[in-house]
């Protein structure tokens, strides 16, 4: 948007959606209250502000405030965010002030001493635990933006080219310059060359996907090593094709059983949804540590399981114990930047929520993460998520309102549950009491004439 014409660029900015990387700002904000979104970005991956817009129209910054809004790193971070300023003028006279900021080496605060990180379109501040936590991560600058021993010219030119153009950049090197894919000396960073080079292997051999297919629902060893014949693949290349190769290999060896599908018959599904795996492998490819030689991220797919191990601890801002309170932080920003931009990945810290949300739909039990001293695995289970006593102690008829409450996703009314399951009414009403009185259904309502009332999941 910026190398566009200034009134184009600035109707464009007006209409944009705040994120991860980006945020708009009256031309009444205060350097102080500036300060705040440069410190969260910096502790991230970096990004835009923009001074002048507010509520969906310019309001413009007034030209005896310019130099103290380009001054707010310098006067109120620590240690200082690096950014640079642009103005951007429109027809009408006003002016506006683009900041970049660059992701940071250290932990940056606010003068007043509050650490902010950036998570989607917020920048929350940290408490004490996570900021120690954030410090510690960050004793050293992201491995993704250290330099490689590999020039423009050995990218992939067609990889290279699409992306030019899909993010509008005028030439290859704008192109990674805007995306910090270049050191301040304007050689290629580790990131730049895992995502464009035909074969980024050739430095580091360790950056594939090994994907495993075993029989039995134990590895085994030796003789009695359970792995099919040709089920041990390793997906080599940029990092979007490891990805996109990956699932095609999980896809079609994943197991598949018989279940309810919204079509109300029974059809083959894969034993773990295709989204939540492909997140686990998202998400270890994205966030794994690079920097350690030798191992890479492992698929095995088991009759029961698919398990997910990727080289790296949690970032000390993370409790394995508590995925669901897990920040959004990543090890590797440049990359998931670009991911992102590819469409391969989002910058909203949800993923993990989705695997959980989408195994609890399915009746599945909860996602299990576990780290070693140097590696995060992730546990995909097909067993169901109730108890055995009281799975036996249901009714066929019972368990497919269940398996209709999960596929459906939102509250049903007891006529809805009925359609749905194929079941007559007074059926499914005394099923959703028994599944009530179990724990597993609430009901919602004013009464038992409400018109809306219905039930979900609990």
């Amino acid at each position: 948007m910026l190398a566009l014409p200034a009134q184009e660029a600035v109707e464009q900015l007006v209409d944009l959606r705040e994120s991860q990387w980006f945020e708009r700002k009256s031309g009444r904000v205060s350097a102080k209250d500036l300060a705040v979104p440069l410190v969260a970005m910096a502790n991230a991956e970096g990004g835009y502000v923009v001074v002048g817009i507010h509520d969906g129209a310019v309001d413009g910054v007034r030209e005896d405030r310019l130099n103290a809004l380009r001054q707010t790193a310098h006067d109120f971070t620590t240690p200082v965010v690096r950014c640079s300023v642009t103005e951007l003028n429109t027809r009408d006279g006003e002016v506006l002030l683009v900041l970049r900021i660059d992701p940071g080496e250290a932990v940056h605060e606010t003068t007043k001493g509050d650490v902010y990180l950036r998570v989607g379109d917020e920048s929350r501040r940290l408490g004490y635990a996570q900021r120690r936590e954030l410090e510690y991560d960050r004793g050293s600058a992201p491995f993704d933006g250290t330099g490689v021993d590999a020039d423009l010219i050995d990218l992939d030119e067609r990889q290279v080219a699409a992306y030019q153009e899909s993010i509008g950049a005028a030439t290859p090197e704008g192109m990674l310059a805007a995306r910090d894919l270049l050191t301040r000396d304007g050689r290629l960073t580790v990131a730049g060359w895992l995502l464009f080079a035909a074969r980024p292997q050739s430095l580091l051999p360790s950056a594939v996907v090994r994907v495993l297919h075993y029989a039995d629902m134990d590895r085994g060893t030796g003789a009695a090593m359970s792995l099919y014949e040709g089920g041990d693949i390793r997906c080599e290349g940029s990092i979007p094709e490891q990805i996109a190769r990956a699932a095609e290999v999980i896809e079609s060896w994943v197991p598949k059983v018989q279940a309810l599908a919204p079509s109300g018959r029974f059809e083959p599904r894969p034993i773990i949804p295709r989204d939540v795996w492909l997140e686990g492998l998202v998400n270890a490819v994205l966030h794994r540590s690079y920097s350690m030689a030798g191992d890479h991220v492992r698929v095995e797919i088991f009759p029961n399981r698919i398990e997910i191990e990727n080289p790296g601890r949690f970032p000390g801002l993370a409790n394995p114990s508590k995925p669901l309170l897990i920040s959004r932080y990543a090890r590797n920003p440049r990359i998931v930047r670009v991911c992102s931009d590819l469409g391969i990945a989002r910058e909203l810290g949800e993923g993990i929520k989705r695997i959980f949300g989408d195994m609890r739909r399915l009746g599945l039990t909860d996602p299990i993460y576990t780290q070693t001293s140097g590696s995060v695995r992730l546990v995909l289970s097909s067993a169901d998520a109730l108890d055995e006593d009281v799975r036996a102690s249901l009714t066929k008829a019972a368990r497919q309102i269940l398996d209709t409450l999960r596929l459906e996703a939102r509250p049903l009314s007891t006529g809805q549950v009925a359609e749905l399951a194929g079941i007559t009414r007074p059926t499914a009403s005394r099923h959703l009491k028994t599944l009530r009185e179990h724990g597993l259904v609430e009901w919602n309502g004013q009464g038992p004439k409400d018109p809306r009332a219905s039930w979900s999941l609990r």
